[in-house]
């Protein structure tokens, strides 16, 4: 049985590893594998640790805060914000704990005080709006 490629793409960086021979994952549904020879295949993975085996038969670990993933013609193409991967369950545990939750907490910062200045020029446009009339 041979691999599949896999092409993990992030706003910073892109790497491929080759002679994938299993990909598990966890989206909406529940968690799910994928071998080489799939039929096309595309879901959402949630905010988390995603794994997959290669050659060498050591499991690598991927920790993201969310991602689309797409696999088709033997290539698995994983696309995020950032990402983290390694070798060492522990160590990328605890970097999905602080570093991604970290992210996240200043992410969801952004999107409030976006939100607010939204809502802020909304509120002008109506006032502007009602002066003009």
């Amino acid at each position: 049985m041979s691999g599949f490629s896999l092409h993990l793409q992030s706003a910073v960086r892109c790497e491929t590893v080759e002679q994938v021979r299993g990909f598990v994952g966890r989206d909406a549904s529940g968690s799910f594998g994928i071998l080489p020879g799939h039929a096309r295949f595309m879901t959402v993975l949630g905010y988390g640790l995603a794994r997959f085996r290669t050659d060498t038969g050591d499991w690598q670990y991927l920790a993201c805060p969310g991602a689309v993933l797409r696999f088709a013609d033997d290539a698995l193409t994983v696309s995020m914000r950032s990402y983290l991967c390694d070798r060492d369950y522990g160590r990328i545990s605890s970097l999905l704990a602080g570093r991604l939750a970290d992210e996240e907490a200043a992410l969801g910062s952004v999107k409030d005080s976006l939100q607010k200045l939204e809502q802020e020029l909304f509120r002008r446009m109506r006032e502007l709006e009602r002066r003009a009339w």
